[in-house]
């Protein structure tokens, strides 16, 4: 769903809480946080999508990245999965459904996460994903509304995936397992959780469905705003000459015309919708003091993440909270 769609959905929703809620959904967070003791906190999330690419075995693999990424932008060990599986009987066979539960389960084996069963309907179109529960110290929680004014942005991997799988899908780009952005959407953000709890992180999301402009608005709140460098921003190759093509996809069409007027730019449509792209197992965006995030960056490219970049900072709040120069 949409932002505008779901929050208007959201808006009328009360549900009962208790004191031992850390985090909810109000601010739009990853995920939800539950205190079990005063050193041990529980981490839950839920993701799953339709099929990004054609391949099972990588459709499954990048649906579990999906749905654990979540964990790790709270800066959670996911401990404990469950499959959610929506047959699209009629047009996939049970060889098919094998190869994505299998892709699936690499991924859980890779990032060493339990899978405990799942649950499993027919339905009109295929979706797959996972229901995963962390574990935090609740002192050490990273939110994404936290950040402070003068912190650096640091993101860890290129944007445009939504592009690129728009061009796999409309058959004028060949699918290939070593692709930039299918190699980057496989990839865990495992290492790179645990390399930022080196650092004093201040706030991270992930950039998924609301593109990074939509997730880094939720990163500003109500009180601060945000300066980005587009030409910083590593895209994947080839989502410039799609975007020249008009290779867009719906979702990212529609991150753009209800985030817009919260951004201000120069900019043209072709040059910065890039920044609304709905990503898939996007990469991590964290915030934290400027002095830090040069090295960030090193380590980060050091464990495979070679195109981490800061791409702006936090700057206190003008007339819109983004600024795209």
């Amino acid at each position: 769903m949409g932002l505008e769609d779901l929050g208007q959905v959201m808006a009328g929703l009360q549900t009962y809480r208790d004191e031992n809620l850390l985090v909810g959904y109000e601010q739009s967070d990853d995920c939800g946080v539950y205190a079990l003791s005063d050193e041990l906190a529980l981490v839950e999330s839920v993701d799953f999508i339709t099929p990004i690419v054609d391949d099972p075995y990588l459709y499954g693999q990048i649906a579990a990245s999906n749905a654990l990424s979540d964990i790790y932008a709270m800066g959670a060990i996911p401990k404990t999965a469950l499959n959610l599986l929506m047959w699209d009987k009629e047009h996939v066979s049970k060889e098919v459904l094998e190869e994505i539960l299998k892709g699936g389960a690499h991924k859980l084996n890779e990032a060493k996460v339990t899978l405990l069963g799942g649950h499993s309907v027919i339905d009109r179109e295929q979706k797959y994903g996972l229901s995963v529960s962390g574990i935090v110290h609740p002192k050490h929680i990273w939110r994404n509304c936290t950040a402070q004014i003068g912190d650096a942005l640091v993101l860890s991997k290129p944007i445009g995936s939504g592009v690129i799988a728009t061009a796999f899908k409309s058959d004028k780009l060949a699918l290939r397992a070593d692709h930039e952005a299918i190699v980057s959407m496989c990839q865990l953000n495992q290492k790179a959780s645990e390399i930022a709890r080196n650092f004093k992180i201040h706030a991270c999301t992930d950039i998924t469905g609301f593109g990074l402009v939509g997730h880094l608005l939720e990163m500003c709140g109500e009180r601060l705003g945000a300066e980005i460098l587009t030409e910083r921003i590593p895209l994947f190759e080839g989502v410039e000459k799609w975007i020249m093509q008009g290779v867009i996809p719906s979702g990212s069409r529609e991150n753009f015309h209800f985030l817009n007027e919260k951004i201000q730019t120069s900019l043209e449509f072709d040059a910065c919708i890039a920044c609304f792209d709905s990503q898939t197992s996007g990469g991590l965006l964290f915030a934290l003091p400027k002095s830090q995030a040069h090295m960030l960056v090193e380590q980060l490219k050091i464990c495979g993440y070679e195109r981490s970049v800061v791409i702006g900072e936090m700057i206190p709040r003008g007339d819109k909270p983004i600024t795209l120069l």
